[in-house]
Formats: C-alpha cells, sequence, structure tokens
C-alpha cells in the first residue's frame, strides 16, 4: 500500500505541474494575441511616415510624431473627434438613465411579464443592425434626427441597454433589502433609502455601464456611417476615407479610436475590480 502510495504522489504532482505549465502558456498566447496588435499600432502610429511605409522595421518606435501631426491636420478629423465625445458621452447618460431603474424595478419589484421583459431586453440585441438600418434611416429623415449627435445616440443607446439592464440588475440583486429596508425605518423615504445606502453601492456597476456603453458607442462604426453625412463619427469618418487615406494615417486614427476607451476603463478600474465582489456575494 505505502508504495502505491509512493508511486502516484509523484504523478499527481507531475500531472498539476503540466496543468500549470498549460494554464500559464495559454495566458501568455492570450496576452500576446491580444496585446501585440495594439503595441504594433502604436509604434507605427509614434513613427514617422517614412518608417512606417520603409522595410525593414525595427519594431519599436521613434517617437517621431508627424504621423500625429498629420492626422490631426487632416480634414475633418477633429469634427469627427468631438463628434465620437459627444455621442459616446450622450449614449453613456442615456444607457445609465434608463438602465439603472429598469436594473433596480427587475430586482425589487414583481410583477406580470417581468421574465418576459427580461428575456424582451435580451432580444433587441438579436436583430442585425444592417436589418435595421433602411427603416432607421427612413424613420430618422422623417423626424429631422437623421445627421444628428442625438440621433445616434438614441441607436447606440439600444445597443448598450441590454448590458447596462443585466449588470445593474445583478448588482441590485445582489444588495440586500433588508439594507433599504432599515432605512425605511430609521425615518428615509425610498429615495433617501436608495441615495444614501443602495446608490453607493452599486457605483461600480453603473461604472461598468458606462465603461461598456462608452466603449460599444466609440466604436460602433455602421450606424454611424448610415445616419450621418456631415457629422460622422471618428469611426465612420476612417471608413469613409479608408481607401484613399495614406498608411499613417490609419494607424493614428486607429491609435486614436484606442486610446479613450483604455483612459476610460483605466480611470473607472477601481470600480470595476469592485464589482466582481459584490456580484459573487
Amino acid at each position: 500500500m505505502s508504495t502505491a502510495v509512493s508511486v502516484d504522489a509523484p504523478h499527481k504532482v507531475e500531472v498539476r505541474s503540466a496543468a500549470r505549465f498549460l494554464f500559464i502558456a495559454a495566458i501568455v498566447v492570450l496576452c500576446i494575441w491580444v496585446l501585440l496588435p495594439i503595441y504594433l499600432l502604436f509604434v507605427n502610429a509614434l513613427s514617422s511616415p517614412q518608417e512606417v511605409s520603409g522595410f525593414p522595421k525595427t519594431g519599436l518606435p521613434s517617437f517621431d510624431f508627424g504621423s500625429v501631426r498629420f492626422f490631426l491636420s487632416f480634414a475633418g478629423v477633429l469634427q469627427a473627434l468631438g463628434n465620437s465625445v459627444l455621442v459616446a458621452v450622450l449614449t453613456m447618460v442615456l444607457s445609465i438613465g434608463i438602465g439603472a431603474p429598469a436594473g433596480y424595478a427587475l430586482s425589487r419589484f414583481d410583477f406580470p411579464g417581468k421574465e418576459s421583459f427580461r428575456m424582451l431586453v435580451v432580444m433587441t440585441r438579436a436583430f442585425p443592425l444592417p436589418l435595421l438600418a433602411l427603416p432607421l434611416a427612413v424613420l430618422f429623415i422623417r423626424t429631422g434626427l437623421d445627421d444628428t449627435a442625438f440621433g445616434l445616440a438614441i441607436v447606440h443607446t439600444v445597443l448598450a441597454l441590454p448590458f447596462a439592464v443585466l449588470i445593474t440588475f445583478s448588482l441590485f440583486s445582489g444588495i440586500p433589502i433588508e439594507l433599504e429596508e432599515a432605512a425605511w425605518t430609521l425615518g428615509c423615504n425610498r429615495w433617501q433609502a436608495f441615495r444614501k445606502v443602495v446608490l453607493p453601492l452599486v457605483m461600480p456597476g453603473i461604472a461598468a455601464s458606462a465603461v461598456f456603453a462608452f466603449t460599444i458607442s466609440w466604436n460602433e462604426v455602421f450606424a454611424a456611417a448610415v445616419l450621418t453625412i456631415q457629422n460622422r463619427t471618428l469611426p465612420a469618418f476612417l471608413v469613409q476615407s479608408l481607401n484613399v487615406s495614406p498608411l499613417h494615417l490609419k494607424f493614428a486614427g486607429g491609435a486614436a479610436l484606442v486610446i479613450p476607451a483604455l483612459i476610460f476603463i483605466f480611470a473607472v478600474r477601481r470600480y470595476l475590480f469592485a464589482m466582481w465582489g459584490i456580484a459573487n456575494r
């Protein structure tokens, strides 16, 4: 018996070591898969136009901002960049303003059709946007919302709203209703209990919803290309001029699309980390 145990022990150690090695290798491969394109993007964005088009490549940035200066001076870029920021902020505000109350209602109240409503919220993502492009364009032209930041923000809000509702629903469900009831017994009404007790606890979920809404709006290109002409967002503007743009402009434009999303995620990272602790209660 002791011999069998002594034989199995090294085998188990080898299996665990192999599993640990495969796990670490998978993480390394995944990181390379995600980070390498971003690294190459910034290397070319921070190099001169001649270095971007020339060979051989060094793989390191020369920190020549010629490509960036050319991108910023390109006609229409600054206006498109401002439109992207405006639409993304409007989308973020609308998604949180609509999604958070809906998530709270789903977590705190029982009403007929509650489960069907949750399913319908998710089903809004089941319809491909290209399928809805033509009726949306006709509707927006008739209502005067075509080629406006607010009209595009409405479309982006519809895309981001399911995430906002489901994220805030899970967060509100993880907070015991007894906390609100205790605040009611101490003289708070429902709004005061929500603002003083629940809202500080769900801020990580609200921040996560804001991150999703912002990035969805910032990177969305199809609706922006169809519903806008003069007031295009940056992704739609870059796609419009993709065939006639030099290579260094494309790299600088790609970096301009990535940087704001990274900054926004970095700014709310502590809320994102805190969200997992609340959601796993």
